[in-house]
C-alpha cells in the first residue's frame, strides 16, 4: 500500500514524457494540474509569485456529477418512466386513485432507472477517457473535473444501490430484467468484451437496453404495482419494436461527430468505414421505413386498437421533420452533424410524448 501511494504521489511530479498512460490512470485519482511559474526579469522563476490553483466550489463538483451523468440520456429515461406509468394509468383510469398511495414505490423505481442509466454511461466515460479526449473532451473525466476515483465510487455505488432497489421493491422478473439490462450495457464498454468495438453487438446492445427492456419493464412495473396480471399489450409492444429500432439507429448515428477519437481508439464504427454521408443517409432511411411502419400499424390495426389520426398523423408529422433535417445536413461539418444527430434525439423524446395517446 505504501508503494501505491508513493507511485501516486510521484506520478503527479513525473514529466510528461514518461507519466502513466491514461488507461493506467483509471485506476489512480487525478493528479493536480501542474503551476507554470512566472519567468522574473532576471529570468529566475519564482513559483511564490503563481496562485495555487483554487479549489473546485461545491457547485462546479454538482456540476461535473451532473455531466457526467449524461443529461441528454436522464431525459430518454425519464420520458420513459413518466409515459409508461402514464401509459398504464390512462388503461386503467380506476387506479388514478392510488397515485398518492404508490408515489413513494413509484419514485424509488425512477431512482433506480437513473441509477442503473448513471452506471452505464459512467463505466463508459472510464474506459474511453483517451477516446473522450479527442472527441468530447468536454466530458469531466477527459477535462480533468472528476478523477477516475471519484468516477469509480459513483459508478459501483450507482450500480450497486440499483440493483438493491429493485431487488427489494419489484418482483424477481424486473429485477432480473433489469439485471440484465445492466450487465449488457456495462459490457458495452468493459475490456475484455468492449461489445462497442463491433458494430453490430454496439447496436443491439443499446436497442435491447434503451428499445425493448426500458419500455416493457416500466409499464409492467407499473401494472405490478397496480396489482394487475401481466397481458400483452398492443400499444407496449408497437412501441417497444419501435424504440428497438429507433435505438439502433442512435447506436451508429452517435459516431458520426467521433470519427477522429475512434480512429485513435481502434474502434471500427460504420462512421469510420463507411463515412458521415453514407452512414446519415442510410439513418434516416431506416428511420423513414419505421415511421412508415408506424403509419402502417395505425391503419390496419384492428378498430380501437389505437387511436388511428393520432397515431399515424403524428408519425407523419416527425417523418417530415426528419427529412427535412437530413436535407439540411452537411456531412462535411462537424457542427452540422452535431445538429443532425440533436434532432434524432429532439424526435426520440416526440415519441414517448406521443405514446401515452396513440
Amino acid at each position: 500500500m505504501k508503494v501505491l501511494l508513493l507511485a501516486v504521489g510521484a506520478s503527479c511530479f513525473i514529466p510528461a514524457p514518461v507519466r502513466p498512460s491514461l488507461a493506467s490512470a483509471r485506476l489512480l485519482p487525478v493528479c493536480p494540474r501542474a503551476v507554470v511559474p512566472r519567468a522574473q526579469a532576471g529570468g529566475v522563476l519564482d513559483a511564490q509569485d503563481s496562485p495555487p490553483p483554487a479549489a473546485p466550489s461545491l457547485a462546479d463538483k454538482v456540476d461535473a456529477v451532473y455531466r457526467f451523468s449524461r443529461p441528454h440520456t436522464i431525459r430518454g429515461t425519464l420520458l420513459a418512466c413518466f409515459t409508461g406509468v402514464g401509459r398504464a394509468l390512462i388503461e386503467t383510469p380506476q387506479f388514478i386513485g392510488m397515485i398518492p398511495a404508490l408515489l413513494p414505490k413509484a419514485m424509488l423505481g425512477v431512482l433506480s432507472l437513473l441509477l442503473g442509466n448513471l452506471f452505464i454511461v459512467g463505466i463508459n466515460q472510464i474506459y474511453d477517457v483517451e477516446i473522450d479526449q479527442i472527441n468530447k473532451p468536454f466530458l469531466p473525466i477527459a477535462a480533468g473535473r472528476l478523477s477516475p476515483r471519484a468516477a469509480w465510487a459513483l459508478v459501483l455505488g450507482s450500480g450497486v444501490a440499483g440493483l438493491t432497489l429493485v431487488k427489494a421493491i419489484f418482483s424477481p422478473l424486473i429485477f432480473y430484467l433489469y439485471l440484465f439490462g445492466t450487465v449488457v450495457g456495462g459490457l458495452y464498454s468493459v475490456p475484455p468484451f468492449q461489445l462497442k468495438r463491433f458494430p453490430l453487438a454496439a447496436g443491439l446492445t443499446i436497442a435491447t437496453c434503451r428499445g425493448f427492456l426500458l419500455n416493457f419493464g416500466v409499464y409492467y412495473a407499473t401494472r405490478e404495482a397496480l396489482g394487475l396480471t401481466f397481458r400483452w399489450n398492443p400499444a407496449v409492444s408497437f412501441l417497444a419494436r419501435f424504440m428497438t429500432v429507433y435505438a439502433c439507429v442512435i447506436a451508429v448515428t452517435k459516431d458520426l461527430p467521433d470519427v477522429e477519437g475512434d480512429r485513435e481508439g481502434g474502434i471500427q464504427t460504420f462512421a469510420l468505414r463507411f463515412g458521415a454521408h453514407k452512414v446519415a443517409a442510410g439513418a434516416a432511411l431506416v428511420l423513414l421505413l419505421n415511421y412508415a411502419g408506424a403509419v402502417a400499424t395505425a391503419l390496419t390495426a384492428a378498430a380501437g386498437t389505437f387511436r388511428r389520426p393520432l397515431m399515424a398523423g403524428g408519425h407523419l408529422l416527425a417523418a417530415g421533420w426528419l427529412w427535412r433535417s437530413h436535407r439540411r445536413l452537411d456531412a462535411s461539418s462537424p457542427a452540422s452533424i452535431k445538429e443532425f444527430y440533436k434532432q434524432i434525439w429532439n424526435l426520440f423524446y416526440f415519441e414517448y410524448l406521443l405514446y401515452p395517446f396513440i
